[in-house]
């Protein structure tokens, strides 16, 4: 039963996606040296409009990792590579100049994968 309620806590807030990197990675190191990366991933879904048609669906997930996980994203991945990632799901909000509250999701990556073919480009 212990296991059990592990596995299941492990799982509370699991996202695992398949899609393209619509961007570069945006990679920083912060002042206090934590490593930093952003970009998007296109997920694509189908289905048939009223006529039969099909009709793609693309989908942007907004993604950060931190540390070691950003500075492999950094090193491995470009604009149009194919990854598989597993994260956490993540909402915050913030403040702007004029007092507005703006809301945003982003998917905080623990793990990725690359299927994309090797680059002679990319440094691996």
């Amino acid at each position: 039963m212990h296991t059990k309620k592990i596995i299941m806590n492990a799982l509370n807030n699991s996202v695992t996606l398949i899609g393209f990197l619509g961007t570069d990675v945006d990679y920083s190191i912060l002042p206090s040296g934590t490593k930093l990366a952003k970009t998007v991933i296109a997920t694509n879904s189908y289905y048939k409009d009223k006529n039969g048609e099909k009709v793609q669906k693309t989908e942007w997930h907004p993604v950060v990792a931190w540390n070691k996980t950003a500075e492999l994203m950094s090193q491995l991945l470009k604009k149009g590579s194919q990854v598989l990632i597993q994260g956490q799901l993540n909402h915050d909000s913030y403040k702007t100049k004029d007092g507005e509250m703006k809301y945003y999701t982003q998917v905080k990556i623990n793990e990725f994968k690359n299927f994309t073919q090797k680059d002679e480009n990319l440094p691996f």
